[in-house]
């Protein structure tokens, strides 16, 4: 699959790591265009996300949202688990800052 161009992509489906049960959550959170990401932060997004939706998701929707931010700031298509590491390292860090 081609990867699309970060400038003219209009669906959030045609992103790297995007399919059909992730891209409601964009429209959830008021996102219309997948340029809109550039300059989010994924776990805003998921916070976000958790408080519409009424329950706490999946933290690896984290991961998702990290991979496509980064693709979107002009990083390679990875697989999302390729930022698990990422996730879990930064939440032990914040839990280690309130301590």
């Amino acid at each position: 699959m081609k990867n699309p161009d970060r400038k003219t992509v209009s669906k959030f489906e045609e992103l790297p790591n995007i399919g059909k049960a992730i891209s409601p959550y964009f429209k959830l959170l008021g996102m219309v265009r997948p340029q809109e990401l550039t300059g989010k932060d994924a776990f805003d997004l998921y916070n976000q996300l958790c408080l519409k939706t009424g329950k706490r998701l999946d933290p690896c929707v984290i991961d998702v949202f990290m991979s496509v931010i980064d693709f979107m700031e002009g990083g390679e298509p990875l697989p999302w688990w390729s930022f698990t590491d990422i996730r879990k390292s930064k939440l032990k860090e914040k839990d280690q800052n309130r301590s």
